[in-house]
Parts: C-alpha cells; structure tokens; sequence
C-alpha cells in the first residue's frame, strides 16, 4: 500500500486574501487615528496633574460625581469613563472578535492556533514574570494580571508615529493577537475582579441580552430600539458586580458577522463601521484621560523599579510580552509543520512582538480593578504600566527601523497598481485579463519610447553643426 503523501508545509503570517487585507486596513486606518488622540490624551493627563496650578482642578474633574443614585448609577467622571465608556470599546471588541471566528483567520482551526497560542503565551508569560518578581521581593501577587494586555491603537499609533511601513501580514498579525488579547482579558476580569453578585440585577441582565439577541434574530432595525436596550442591559450589568464592560462584549459577539446574498456588508461589520470610530475617537482617549493622570517625578519613576510590584509590571510587558509572543508563535509553527513566510524572517516576528509590550488601555483597567483598595499603590501601578509601554514602544521604534528598508520594498510591492484598475498587481497574477492588460500597457509605453527615440533621432540628423 503506498503511503499517503506529506501534506506541503503552511506559510505563517503569508501575504492576506484581499478581502481579509481591504477589511485590515479600514480597521487599522481608524485606530491608529484613535491611538495618536490617546497618545495626546495620555500626555495631557500627565501634564494636567504634575503642574501644581492645575492639579487640584484634575482632581475635582475626575471625581465629580453625577448619574441617577436611585439606580445606583450615581458615579465619578472617573468611574464613568472606565465602566461606560470602555464598555464601547469592548462592544466594537466582541464584533471583532465575532467576525473573526466566523469570517476572519480565526473560522479556520489551523490558521487560528497560531495566534490564539501566542496571544495565550503573551498573557501567561508576563503573568509569570509579574509573579517571579513579587514573589522575589515579598509583594502583592494582586496585580498579576496587569501585564498581560497589548493596546493595539496605542502600538499602532506608535507606528504612525515613526512612521514604519509595516507589511499588512504583520499588522494584521497584530490585529488578530489584540483580538485574542481582548477576549482573555474580558473573561479575567470577569472571573478574577467580581467580588460579590447581585442575582437579580444579573438575572434581569441575561433577560435583557436575551431581548437582544431576539430582536437581531428577527431582523428588527433602529437604533431607537438597541441603544435604549443597550444602557438598561449596562445599567444591570454594573448593579450586578460583574464589571459592565462585560455588557459591551455580549452584545458585540450576538451580532451576525456574516454576508447574506445581495448584501455588501454585514449587520455587524455596518455597525462596527459605525461604532469603532465613536470608540477609537472618543471612548477610549477619554478614559485615558481619566485614567493616566499620576504624579510622576525623579522619585516616583525611581520607586517604579525598586517595589516588586511596580518592577513586576514593567518587566511583564517589556520582556513577558516580547518573548511570550515571540515563544508561542515560534511553539506553534514547529509543531504545526508550518513555516515562516519567504518574504519574512524571525527578527520580523519578535520586533512585532515586542510592539506587543505597549499595554495601556486594558492594563490601566485591570490595574484599577486590582488595587481598589490601595490608592497609592494604585497610582504606582499606574506610571509603572506607562513606563513599561514606554520602554516597549522605544524598544520596538528600534528594532522596526532595523528592518524598515525591508518592509517599505514589501509594502511598495503590495500597493503596486501599474493597471490602475483599483487592485494591486500581487493579487492578479493568476488572472489573464490582468495579462493582456500588461501587455498593452507595456506596447502603448514602447510605442512612445520609439517614437520619442525617432524624434531624437531627426533632430540629431539635421544638426549640421558648426560651420
């Protein structure tokens, strides 16, 4: 009996279908606009608390309470921005998340184990790391989950910033892990940071999203209806216990991310479409605002290095992160028989990851969550999340200019149109109409330097010269 033959080899982090690419590209477009306003907002945060003429009016802002108290929403601009206005983050979230496991890399099981494992090794191995040095130093193990987040707009607008042309397979890579991050990060908060239940606001929840997902089922449209629904479902999700972001990413994932005939878009990717730009633009930069205004002076950069809790932090994004990220997708292309693509090599990969390392929104979160009993250390958590982003980010401008010759070739080969019918050339090589559209093309550009070339020519043949 003959022995079946070897399946070829999978190429990792190969070039994307030009649906998946078009579709990266709108997204990234978006966030890495929303990542420049959370870089802004970050920085005004720190500007508005460390001068001393400003900072007693940071802190009135921030804890100014409004909201119906009747319904146990009486809460801080503060605690408004983290519980409400991140739960549109996570909406958008769970779209993403939705739709990548229906429509994206992640339907497929072969194609998803590699980011879905170095999304797991890029939470677990900064997890470890934050554990070691705690427990080396004698503190709080609270905080382990702090390090385990990436903020995909804050890295991407670090990319924006000096101004690396990366090519779309390593972005969307990006993209994808962040997703896979985001997930995990939802169910560590709701697992880990949900310390009493309220049964009958949660019951009156689950009825809510119940409500939902029937009126998606049925077709029914307006926003008049959904947003409505919406805050009643957040409001019993916070009376709950259970963080409200949670509501966020229900109802993203009930949304029917795939395309019926006759439509060109699906009823959730309209309403990501919609929605992302209210959360990259708004949602997001405002909580950064609320969230990264700590005092930061020679003394309090110094602590960050020197409390086990603070350096476990730091250490968890810059070097749990990058090997974590970097460890996992080099275990799952081993072991699947898959290899790395032939326009990329590894330094590519573990420069993306350590870009991985810059974990701000949802690392700020969780820190919140984690020490809400501690105000001070609280804060400490805080500026040692900006100082390993910052670290990350610095380290990843290093190694990305490294390579960013490389990559300019690769993303100028990707956008190549010569045909200008909208779709670049890389895409339509198997396609002859794409052929014999280059073939006329390159006899109408011959036929010019011919007659250019005849042109010369007559005029070289009348010059008599000097007399």
């Amino acid at each position: 009996m003959a022995a079946s033959p070897t399946p070829p080899n999978r190429k990792v982090l190969g070039r994307l279908s030009l649906p998946e690419r078009t579709f990266v590209a709108d997204a990234l477009r978006t966030e890495t606009v929303g990542g420049v306003l959370l870089l802004l907002a970050a920085v005004t945060a720190l500007v508005w608390v460390n001068v001393p003429a400003l900072h007693d009016s940071y802190e009135s802002l921030s804890h100014f309470h409004f909201g119906p108290s009747a319904l146990g929403l009486d809460l801080s601009v503060a605690h408004w921005a983290a519980d409400g206005l991140l739960a549109i983050f996570f909406f958008v979230a769970g779209i993403e998340l939705k739709r990548e496991l229906v429509a994206g890399d992640l339907r497929d099981p072969r194609t998803a184990a590699l980011p879905v494992v170095a999304a797991l090794c890029g939470m677990a191995v900064p997890a470890l790391v934050y554990v070691l040095t705690s427990l080396s130093g004698g503190g709080s193990l609270t905080g382990w989950a702090v390090p385990t987040a990436t903020d995909i707009a804050f890295a991407l607008a670090v990319l924006a910033v000096i101004g690396t042309s990366l090519p779309s397979a390593l972005r969307a890579f990006l993209l994808t892990l962040a997703v896979v991050d985001d997930l995990f990060a939802i169910l560590i908060i709701a697992v880990f940071f949900t310390d009493s239940l309220d049964f009958a606001a949660l019951g009156g929840a689950f009825v809510g999203l119940a409500v939902f997902w029937l009126l998606l089922r049925k077709g029914v449209r307006g926003w008049y209806i959904y947003v409505p629904l919406a805050l009643l479902i957040w409001g019993l999700m916070y009376n709950s216990g259970i963080h409200a972001t949670i509501a966020g990413v229900a109802m993203g994932l009930m949304l029917r991310c795939t395309r019926r005939e006759g439509e060109e878009h699906s009823p959730g990717e309209h309403i990501e479409h919609l929605v992302r730009p209210v959360s990259a633009g708004l949602a997001v930069p405002l909580f950064a605002l609320f969230s990264a205004g700590v005092a930061v002076s020679g003394s309090a950069l110094g602590e960050v290095f020197t409390q086990p809790e603070t350096l476990g932090v730091v250490l968890g994004l810059v070097v749990g992160k990058t090997i974590g990220i970097f460890g996992g997708t080099w275990l799952a292309a081993r072991f699947t028989r898959a290899s790395l693509s032939d326009d990329l090599s590894w330094p590519d990969v573990f420069a993306v990851s350590s870009l991985a390392g810059i974990g701000f929104t949802v690392s700020l979160l969780i820190g919140e969550l984690a020490f809400e009993g501690d105000p001070v250390l609280s804060d400490s958590v805080k500026a040692a999340v900006l100082t390993g982003s910052l670290i990350a980010a610095v380290l990843a401008t290093v190694l990305l200019k490294m390579r960013n010759a490389k990559y300019q070739a690769l993303w100028a080969a990707e956008e190549r149109d010569e045909d200008l019918d909208g779709i670049p050339d890389i895409y339509e090589q198997d396609d002859p109409a794409y052929h014999l559209r280059m073939a006329e093309l390159y006899e109408s550009k011959a036929a010019e330097h011919r007659r250019l070339a005849e042109v010369a020519g007559g005029a070289g043949d009348g010059d008599d010269g000097p007399a």
